[in-house]
């Protein structure tokens, strides 16, 4: 069986390649996976270094905007999996145009492309953020309205949209995932918690956003990826299923966790400015998933956490090789003036 996976060389992308190679399609047999990544700053190569030889897996080096690679790519594939994306909140302040680019035009070309080869099932791997911020109770189901706050959690939301679309008009069998926050190896370290890790290894400040009681449900990658391989599987076309981790946490909560397992002191914490429109709150009702797809997160956190921040421990050389370049401007931008406003304050 033939997959198609577009960010295979990213955080989720990567755990979700090896994942399915190992795992095979249930009454199908083998997969054969086709990886596309344009390699952006957070798609890294190193991360399927131990697949690159396998005779199962194939590395495309293309953009998801470019139609006749997605088209040559798309031969003979049978599921696609939709993971490319620009996916980072801060980011998307500064550059919007790149998150409209990738998540909402690449998504059409995939879905036409997708149409064009008359692949038997899309799907397309989304964020919970579309739905905007909850209040201190409740949890989002998949008939909650959307309603996102920034520019990625809108290029998502028009994404999703866009396939849902493609099912109604165009038959196309289409099946959407929405997940919590994830964690776990290999990613990129502008999110908080791999953030957080190298930062305090480093003995680097650990910038807090605001009062640091945003809430998140987290999610371990192994759980994400095994939910996605389950809606692949399992979902009924038209349909969205949320993938929650069914574990909230405050943003300060998670920072003294790391903090601790470390050894390193709480004078690391920088309370800095909030991001504009920052989401106080998320969690998603997994009911649908548990139900329809047999799926249940399997990872707890008071296992999850210790293991990733292990593996940054015992992988210095990666998060060091991304750690530097572009992305030591990026981190200057982003928090540079918010640190320098925190030691005047104080």
């Amino acid at each position: 069986m033939r997959w198609l996976v577009t960010g295979g060389c990213g955080f989720v992308g990567s755990n979700l390649v090896r994942r399915a190679l190992a795992r095979g399609a249930p009454a199908r047999g083998p997969v054969h996976v086709t990886n596309l990544d344009a390699l952006t700053y957070a798609g890294n190569a190193e991360n399927l270094a131990d697949v690159a030889d396998s005779p199962s897996y194939r590395f495309v080096h293309a953009d998801v905007c470019d139609e006749a690679a997605v088209r040559d790519a798309m031969e003979g594939v049978e599921v696609v999996l939709h993971l490319a994306a620009e996916s980072h909140v801060d980011r998307s302040h500064l550059h919007p145009e790149d998150f409209l680019r990738t998540n909402v035009l690449g998504t059409r070309v995939l879905l036409d492309e997708a149409r064009r080869a008359k692949v038997r099932r899309f799907v397309l791997v989304s964020t919970d953020e579309v739905y905007g911020s909850l209040g201190p109770t409740g949890r989002f189901t998949e008939a909650s309205p959307l309603a996102p706050s920034s520019p990625y959690s809108a290029s998502k939301a028009g994404a999703d949209l866009l396939a849902l679309a493609w099912h109604r008009t165009f038959g196309m069998d289409v099946v959407v995932t929405r997940a919590s926050n994830n964690y776990g190896p290999c990613q990129f370290p502008e999110k908080l918690i791999p953030l957080f890790v190298t930062n305090a290894l480093e003995g680097e400040p650990l910038p807090v956003y605001g009062d640091g009681q945003q809430v998140r449900d987290w999610l371990h990658v192994e759980d994400h990826c095994d939910g996605i391989l389950a809606a692949a599987d399992l979902g009924r076309a038209g349909e969205v299923y949320n993938l929650g981790g069914d574990c909230e946490k405050t943003n300060l909560e998670i920072t003294r966790r790391i903090l601790s397992a470390l050894g390193k002191p709480e004078t690391l914490v920088r309370h800095v400015v909030d991001r504009p429109g920052h989401d106080r709150r998320y969690a998603l009702d997994s009911a649908k998933a548990h139900r329809d797809l047999g799926w249940r997160p399997r990872v707890p956190f008071e296992e999850g956490l210790p293991r990733t921040i292990a593996w940054y421990r015992a992988n210095e050389g990666w998060w060091r090789r991304v750690k530097s370049g572009e992305y030591r401007r990026y981190y200057q931008a982003q928090y540079g003036d918010r640190l320098k406003a925190h030691e005047k304050a104080l």
